[in-house]
């Protein structure tokens, strides 16, 4: 189930997400599906991975982005 409620500054998790030492290295940063849910939004969200040309996956209640752009490969 997606919540759909979003806090008044969604702009300020997406900085919150992408000023992170993980993020700003091109590494991994992972997220609990509530805490997107409340404070940025799952499209939102989407939307951001998307422009900078990450990747962005879900398993259980964690979003997991792959902060860089190059390719992505499934292994299991």
């Amino acid at each position: 189930m997606t919540l759909n409620r979003v806090r008044n500054d969604p702009d300020g998790g997406i900085r919150l997400i992408f000023s992170s030492k993980a993020a700003t290295q091109g590494g991994v940063v992972r997220r609990n599906a509530g805490w997107v849910a409340r404070e940025v939004g799952e499209a939102r969200l989407a939307a951001e991975v998307r422009r900078r040309g990450f990747h962005m996956v879900r398993s259980g209640n964690q979003y997991v982005i792959l902060c860089h752009p190059g390719g992505m490969q499934v292994i299991c």
